[in-house]
């Protein structure tokens, strides 16, 4: 608009200039209309359409232009001298898609962030280790962290500011705000950029050798601390929302196997209990949703997760063993057969990412839920009289759109044989009901699959063939020439995997070649392993990718436990039961470079906790 003033101005001082004076006015005028020319890029456009990760796809009609975490779009902003907006999310995630639909629809928004910013949208799922540090940014900077997480970035890759959901006028503002401040200030927001930034200095203690006595106070100290922490009605932690914390379970579950403890044998069964009969279990269909929004387990937060289930598929059939409750074993194999009916990929054999909380009208639970008049048309009087008993039906349902089937009242042995009937009747209604599925396989998560099916397949033989197919999926279509791919996605391998694909898979690999007993599978997991100390370790910890593209790198002792395991834990894990001396020995240096590095915090180490049991014994 400047340019424009001044060219309309010098226009009107050429009249009476002579000939030579105009030709070289003119030829001021048009440099000054083609300097904008040259110093401001293109307009950006939208990148996303017809993406193979769903998430970004359905951001593909948005009018931000979006573009892809990649180095250009990061040499981009710094040609531009922009900061970038990453916005992170995933599939299943019912607030990301509120916020696309409430913000990134809004053509206000819109052109702030596409004149003012460089917009990129990210699959959590597809950047784990980006995902995991602006996460860690948020928590540290704000004392929250959860998705939709949007972070903006410095060009030079520094993370200045984290915010998550907010409704559409507060987020314009927000970013108007911003915009202001980098055009008057941008030269002081890189500089507190840079100072906040993770110093990703190298692990500087000794190492110290793993020893029983190490072992015992650390699973002494886990225990003591998660009971400390434990609901000791409700089972969980004592907190307002209930999770159902499969890698800690998983340790805890371990420990109590080898190390029994009455009092923690107790909060393990009160609270697998209260996951398998409460709302944070699919009664009709199978498998787990992710959270309960509620302490009492009762309302769930509807997504299904591929890692949850695999997790806790393994863990109720060990725990059937070691807690010695054989309904665990049914709810286990309940699980996997879910899986193998809602998130298995009819070509490859492999297992989908996850279910959408919403159904195909974007209504949160619809799929699940049910009014009292449906279940009156659907049911005999005798089946509701029933399901009403069992399911608290003559309480107000939670949701408009009706009931989770849940036990909220302990039902007979004979009123469950009778509730099946009743199961199998919603079923079949509910297979007609749309839901939305992200549709990627993922190495990572398939080779947390791998794991549960291989252990499953050695009690019930009608798991071989689903993990014979998972374990081809990985071999021979995930691991390339150049490495172990991500995924795959619409057919469409993607990047090479992070630390945590490469960990989960070979975890995944070793568990089956127990299964079949083959050499060549025993390799392949070392192979994997090997690459991942290559990759993502040296002296100076570990990391949870090549590179994420930020400024400063994030090397650490060790990884905590997240929904999923700690990464570094499974490959030190992984390493430890190779027949490879070297892999061996890399296992128990990176364990014993952990031991001095680990403080108070053991709940969150606890896969850790039970890999150092294990080599203690």
């Amino acid at each position: 608009m400047r340019t424009q003033f001044a060219g309309t101005s010098l226009r009107r001082k050429l009249i009476g200039w002579s000939s030579r004076q105009r030709l070289f006015g003119w030829l001021l005028v048009a440099y000054l209309f083609a300097l904008p020319l040259t110093v401001m890029a293109a307009p950006l456009a939208n990148r996303l359409a017809h993406h193979p990760s769903p998430y970004l796809a359905l951001h593909g009609a948005d009018p931000v232009a979006w573009q892809e975490w990649n180095p250009a779009t990061v040499a981009l902003a710094r040609q531009q001298n922009k900061l970038l907006f990453v916005s992170i999310g995933y599939f299943s995630c019912h607030w990301c898609h509120v916020m696309q639909q409430e913000s990134y629809s809004d053509p206000r928004i819109a052109e702030v962030l596409n004149h003012d910013f460089i917009p990129v949208k990210v699959d959590r799922e597809l950047n784990a280790a980006l995902d995991a540090e602006m996460i860690e940014f948020a928590r540290r900077s704000r004392g929250v962290a959860g998705w939709p997480l949007n972070v903006f970035i410095t060009p030079e890759g520094y993370p200045l500011y984290a915010t998550l959901y907010s409704k559409p006028d507060q987020f314009l503002g927000l970013i108007t705000k911003l915009s202001e401040r980098w055009q008057t200030g941008s030269q002081e927001l890189k500089a507190a950029a840079r100072k906040t930034a993770g110093s990703g200095k190298p692990v500087a203690a000794a190492p110290v050798k793993p020893s029983p006595d190490i072992a015992a106070t650390w699973r002494k100290r886990l225990v003591e601390e998660t009971l400390a922490m434990a609901d000791s009605l409700r089972g969980g932690l004592d907190q307002a929302r209930k999770f159902p914390i499969a890698p800690q379970l998983t340790s805890l579950l371990q420990i109590q196997e080898h190390h029994p403890d009455e009092r923690l044998a107790a909060w393990l069964k009160l609270t697998l209990d209260r996951m398998m009969k409460g709302g944070l279990h699919d009664h009709v269909g199978g498998g787990f949703f992710r959270y309960t929004v509620d302490p009492d387990w009762h309302t769930p937060h509807y997504e299904k997760m591929l890692y949850d289930n695999a997790q806790l598929a393994l863990l109720y059939l060990r725990a059937a063993r070691i807690l010695g409750k054989p309904q665990y074993r049914e709810i286990s194999f309940e699980t996997l057969d879910f899986m193998l009916a809602e998130m298995r990929d009819a070509e490859t054999g492999a297992f989908i990412a996850s279910t959408s909380a919403v159904d195909g009208e974007g209504r949160e639970g619809g799929v699940y839920l049910w009014s009292r008049e449906q279940l009156r048309l659907m049911l005999s009087p005798d089946q509701f009289a029933l399901a009403s008993r069992v399911w608290g039906l003559e309480a107000a349902a939670e949701s408009d759109l009706g009931y989770l089937p849940q036990q909220m009242r302990e039902p007979t042995a004979v009123e469950l044989t009778q509730l099946e009937t009743v199961y199998r009747k919603l079923r079949e209604v509910r297979r007609q009901r749309h839901l939305p599925k992200d549709d990627k396989l993922l190495a990572g998560l398939n080779g947390l699959a791998l794991k549960a099916l291989s252990e499953a397949a050695a009690e019930d033989p009608r798991y071989r063939r689903p993990a014979d197919e998972v374990k081809n999926f990985l071999a021979r279509q995930l691991w390339q020439k150049d490495g172990l791919r991500q995924g795959m996605g619409k057919g469409k391998l993607f990047g090479s995997a992070e630390l945590e694909g490469y960990a989960y898979a070979a975890t995944g690999l070793r568990y089956y070649a127990r299964l079949s007993r083959k050499a060549a599978d025993h390799a392949l997991a070392d192979k994997l392993a090997r690459e991942a100390w290559r990759r993502f370790h040296s002296a100076r910890g570990f990391r949870l990718a090549g590179t994420t593209l930020l400024a400063s790198e994030n090397w650490q002792a060790s990884i905590v436990d997240g929904a999923i395991p700690s990464p570094s834990a499974e490959l030190i894990t992984a390493s430890l039961a190779s027949g490879d001396k070297t892999l061996r020995r890399k296992g128990s240096e990176a364990l014993g470079f952990t031991i001095p590095s680990i403080g108070r915090g053991l709940f969150m180490q606890a896969s850790l906790v039970a890999t150092m049991d294990v080599t203690a014994r």
